[in-house]
């Protein structure tokens, strides 16, 4: 073999025997050179040709922090050479991993969500996008696939690889720096997109590309009323940098209202679908093109469909329930059944549109979309109904022309939902949940003292859960979004004294510890915020459950104590509120001005308007005081 040092390849005897590796001058030498034991390496990895100017090179890593490279000949030796350390230093436990064509393997230390203060020896092999690993404690191997892999990111501040995937975070430690720092880039390039066919692509867990599930869900959110979807030109700039960041790294693309323009993510889908490689419908495109005989062509779809790959066959599927929604609103945007056979027919089958053998093949596939897709007409009702009501709350949420045409009539209730407690509010557009709240007590008379922190809360009684509203927070989105088992309560909130206390002692807004939480999907399939382990704070709505004791918890994040929930939900609220959490001035100011004496030449007495002209207004302040039930005897 060959042995590189100070970055020149030169030719050694290797020998590998009984648990050590040695390297000598020829084979006629009887003293070598050098060696290592087998016991001290920590991983071999097999470079990708030409790495190191040398067409087959593998890397060994101490635990002294050494790296040994080598090079052969040719690909059978270096194979050979390969299999026989990794055998020698493996353990038999982990001796399945020897039978894959890895390109790199050794030994890392991990942990895990529910065990962070331990870190334990596990196998790991990489192969491809996936990740196989023995781990102390399991008695068979597992396999992450790291393109489907929710988020994968590095803590360099003490060297820490996170793999989270549905259900399980995984942190993974290098044995020594050198050694971390390979392991990080090898998982970091085998997480991304590694060509350009769909399977090659980041996948979500249902094996749809993550561009695709993202650009559709944000259609589906944002878009569906907009007229003339996907006919519409985006800005071709704009396009061109969104599909690079989604081909860079699509897991790290979050597609914002806002930020993103509807036009411009609808062109990032089309664009993308045209250039793929293979295309959607793979090898056999001309076979879907080629069924002419309107009788049998649902049927013939059918069996083509189910000779697709496994991800083209989830994607192929996505799509066309996402266009089969699209025009079930084409009242609200103008694109039926017709249209987007026009628009995608030649994208998806990257044709000319010349002409419209593409376009029927999409238009069958969308009118037929419930035969040919094996759809559950139920699940599809319910889907259906639930873009209707995001819609719907979009619509309410919009702001509408005229004075006073955002104003409602809202039931509110006051300390307890009961018919006693009810009190009907005209809430206009820009009334506040603080406004609401003293309106509320005003109506019912109740003073507020010092320490008294009334607030308005969002309940919802059949999840069990509650959220205080801002004081700055406009009501009137609130009521919209309300569902039946929902409304808005006026009661004290008996944790705010303890929340300022806690976040007067902190210099700096922050808290980390341990909590529990589940994740929760929509018929939708929108992610949840938590299937990452990063969340944007000031995205969030925070409730808090009401009953624990009924029945176990509904909400995503639990705490062990009480004190514990108090201390992250005032962490939240300022995070979110730059630190407003209570008005304490505003209440000052209008305690003051509600305590301010009255006139004395006026007394405690109702003003009345006076109109006319000054002689008129004179003499009725005279009627008045002379009197003052004589205005009234004609009403």
């Amino acid at each position: 073999m060959f042995l590189s040092g100070n970055g020149k390849f030169s030719r050694r005897w290797c020998v590998l025997n009984d648990g050590n590796f040695s390297y000598y001058e020829s084979d006629k030498n009887a003293t070598p050179n050098g060696g290592l034991k087998m016991k001290e390496i920590v991983c071999l990895a097999v470079s990708p040709p030409e790495t190191h100017g040398y067409d087959h090179t593998f890397e060994l890593y101490s635990d002294a922090e050494r790296l040994y490279l080598f090079g052969t000949d040719n690909p059978e030796t270096m194979r050979e050479w390969v299999k026989s350390i990794a055998k020698s230093f493996i353990p038999a436990g982990a001796e399945h991993l020897l039978l894959k064509d890895f390109e790199r393997i050794g030994r890392l230390r991990y942990k895990d969500r529910l065990n962070r203060e331990m870190s334990r020896l596990g196998w790991f092999c990489l192969v491809g996008s996936n990740l196989h690993i023995r781990l102390e404690e399991h008695t068979a191997d597992e396999t992450i696939d790291l393109q489907k892999l929710l988020e994968l990111s590095i803590q360099p501040e003490n060297e820490v690889l996170v793999l989270v995937e549905r259900g399980r975070t995984l942190y993974i430690e290098g044995e020594r720096k050198l050694d971390f720092l390979g392991w990080a880039a090898a998982i970091q390039r085998n997480a991304g997109s590694s060509g350009d066919t769909l399977s090659q692509q980041q996948l979500t867990e249902a094996d749809i590309p993550v561009i695709v599930e993202r650009c559709i869900h944000f259609t589906t959110q944002y878009g569906l009323t907009s007229e003339g979807i996907y006919r519409k030109s985006g800005v071709n700039s704009k396009i061109a940098a969104l599909l690079e960041e989604f081909r860079r790294d699509a897991r790290c693309v979050w597609l914002k209202e806002g930020e993103h323009q509807m036009d411009d993510v609808s062109n990032v889908l089309k664009r993308f679908f045209r250039g793929i490689e293979e295309g959607l419908f793979g090898l056999e495109a001309h076979s879907w093109l080629s069924a002419t005989d309107e009788s049998s062509r649902i049927c013939q779809y059918r069996l083509l469909f189910s000779n697709l790959p496994r991800v083209n066959q989830a994607t192929l599927r996505a799509l066309v329930n996402h266009l089969y929604c699209v025009q079930r609103f084409a009242d609200l945007n103008q694109m039926n059944l017709h249209n987007l056979a026009i628009v995608f027919g030649p994208t998806l089958f990257q044709a000319d549109g010349k002409d419209y053998s593409a376009g029927r093949v999409i238009e069958d596939l969308i009118q037929h979309y419930v035969t040919i897709f094996d759809v559950n007409e139920q699940q599809l009702k319910k889907q259906l109904d639930e873009i209707t009501y995001i819609i719907k709350l979009r619509d309410n949420l919009a702001p509408k022309a005229g004075t006073g045409s955002g104003d409602f009539i809202c039931t509110v209730y006051l300390e307890k939902k009961k018919e006693t407690a009810e009190q009907h509010v005209k809430i206009p557009a820009t009334m506040t949940a603080a406004e609401l709240t003293f309106e509320i007590l005003d109506r019912r008379k109740i003073s507020v003292k010092e320490k008294d922190y009334w607030c308005c809360f969002e309940v919802n009684e059949k999840e069990e859960m509650e959220r205080p509203l801002h004081y700055l927070e406009k009501v009137l989105p609130i009521f919209h979004s309300l569902g039946t088992d929902s409304h808005l309560l006026v009661k004290k909130h008996f944790s705010m004294e303890a929340m300022l206390v806690y976040l007067a002692s902190k210099v700096e807004v922050s808290k980390h510890g341990m909590m529990k939480f589940r994740e929760e999907r929509s018929l939708l399939g929108f992610c949840s915020p938590f299937s990452t382990s990063k969340w944007p704070v000031k995205c969030l709505k925070v409730y808090h459950g009401m009953k624990k004791k009924l029945r176990p918890p509904t909400w995503y994040l639990c705490c062990d104590t009480q004190n514990e929930m108090r201390e992250w939900f005032a962490t939240f609220m300022s995070i979110q509120n730059g630190g407003r959490v209570w008005p304490a001035e505003w209440l000052k100011s209008r305690v003051a001005s509600c305590s301010a004496p009255l006139d004395t030449r006026f007394g405690n007495v109702s003003l009345i308007p006076l109109r006319g002209s000054e002689n008129e207004m004179r003499n009725s302040v005279a009627a008045f005081t002379a009197d003052p039930l004589a205005l009234f005897r004609n009403v």
